[in-house]
Parts: C-alpha cells; sequence; structure tokens
C-alpha cells in the first residue's frame, strides 16, 4: 500500500522527526519526501509512503497522526495513493 500523507501548519522544531517516527513505529516507509517553510513561518511537507508487508492501514496511520495533530495544531492528512491520484487527473 502506499499512501501521500501531507502537513501544514506553523513551523516548530521537531515535525518532520515527529511524522517520521510515526512512520518507523508503524513500518511504512518514506519513498519520496518534500517540506519546505513559507513566508518564514509556514510548514508544507507531503511524504510518499509506502507499507509492503501490510502491517499498517490509513485508520492507524490517521489515529497516530490525530494525537500529533492535537498537540500540535498542524493539519495531518493521509490518503491512499489511487485516491490521490484520481483527485488530481484532468
Amino acid at each position: 500500500m502506499r499512501s501521500v500523507i501531507s502537513v501544514i501548519g506553523k513551523d516548530a522544531v521537531g515535525i518532520t522527526a515527529k511524522i517520521s517516527a510515526v512512520c518507523a513505529n508503524r513500518n511504512v516507509n518514506i519513498v519520496d519526501i518534500s517540506q519546505s517553510v513559507l513566508k518564514e513561518d509556514i510548514f508544507v511537507m507531503v511524504m510518499l509512503t509506502e507499507v509492503s508487508d501490510g502491517s499498517s492501514t490509513i485508520p492507524m496511520l490517521k489515529d497516530d497522526f490525530k494525537k500529533i495533530s492535537d498537540e500540535t495544531g498542524l493539519d495531518i492528512r493521509v490518503i491512499h495513493e489511487d485516491v490521490f491520484n484520481s483527485m488530481h487527473k484532468i
């Protein structure tokens, strides 16, 4: 299963580490990552991830990321790659 994880919010130390830790704990491989800080304080990150052994599901990831979102105020979304691609077809 491949998924797209997006993170948007106020920049702070450790955001990438927190998101990456969830992925590592759930045996989710980060295939590609892009991040930047806009206008000095808006953090934006998009990750393409993959779980090859079926040990993690999108609902599991969403639950883990909800905890981080509640603590930090970040908007964290997880979308299956097929859904993401369908949403962005012209």
